[in-house]
């Protein structure tokens, strides 16, 4: 990974040190800038864009003359720039190539720098590395990101998958290790590989409930960075989750997990 870099800036009368890789982007309104952090939360400070573009460094892409975007932030780009946290900014269409070709090659030096330290060589020693996964009772995976030449995610393949997930899956564990996910399920969703190569790249845990066309299943999946290039993926099938309350702070943390309460089987 690469070493942590931070920034000093002043707001609200107060020092602030901000992690570089939390920053989504910056916007400048007049001469205040907004630094723009994962989390939703904004900073304001002081300062000219030029100075952060110099103190914030090469993972920054200029996309219009008031703007600052973080290129691990960027999902992709089309008519706008959409990141990663659903978020979607304009810029200057006349510089779409050149911003689209420096987004591909600060990809391309990320996955440039990955390295096979540290990463189980064979099926065995990936076994041996999530053994305390075998006998869990929900599905998990780790799977390493497949990437064409321009540096997109286009398949995965299974590293190590525990029983569980071969029960989800509906293949057995031997024909899924070592296999690429498109080999074996034709109709292959990308909105997967979006969701994986964040966590994969990007270092993002993330959680999402989508239906598999894959499996024709409801799936609730946990997905968090393990190796370099890799993810590891915790499943479920909703069909068999159900919801319950244990203390009267339940109702609170369901709202604020699905901004409204869910039908519960009625225990306490």
């Amino acid at each position: 990974m690469q070493k942590e870099k931070y920034i000093t800036i002043l707001s609200n009368g107060t020092k602030q040190v901000l992690n570089v890789s939390t920053i989504l982007y910056v916007l400048m309104i007049e001469k205040t800038a907004e630094i723009h952090v994962s989390g939703g939360k904004v900073y304001e400070t002081r300062t000219t864009l030029k100075e952060l573009e110099t103190e914030l460094g090469d993972g920054f892409l200029k996309v219009h003359r008031g703007c600052l975007v973080s290129a691990m932030a960027i999902h992709n780009i089309t008519d706008h720039i959409n990141l990663n946290n659903g978020e979607s900014l304009i810029y200057t269409l006349r510089k779409k190539n050149q911003i689209i070709a420096q987004f591909q090659e600060a990809q391309k030096c990320l996955i440039s720098g990955f390295t096979r330290e540290g990463i189980p060589e064979t099926e065995k020693e990936y076994r041996a590395h999530y053994r305390s996964f075998d006998a869990m009772p929900f599905a998990f995976a780790d799977i390493e990101m497949v990437f064409d030449e321009e540096s997109r995610a286009v398949d995965w393949i299974f590293r190590y998958g525990n029983p569980a997930l071969a029960k989800l899956e509906k293949l057995p564990l031997e024909k899924l290790m070592g296999s690429s996910f498109g080999s074996l399920f034709s109709n292959m969703d990308a909105k997967w590989l979006r969701l994986y190569e964040r966590a994969a790249l990007y270092g993002e845990t993330l959680e999402v409930m989508e239906f598999s066309p894959e499996i024709d299943a409801w799936l609730k999946v946990i997905c968090f960075p393990t190796f370099k290039g890799h993810c590891g993926c915790i499943l479920f099938d909703i069909t068999e989750i159900a919801f319950t309350k244990i203390s009267s702070d339940a109702e609170n943390a369901l709202m604020r997990y699905f901004g409204r309460l869910p039908e519960t089987d009625g225990q306490l």
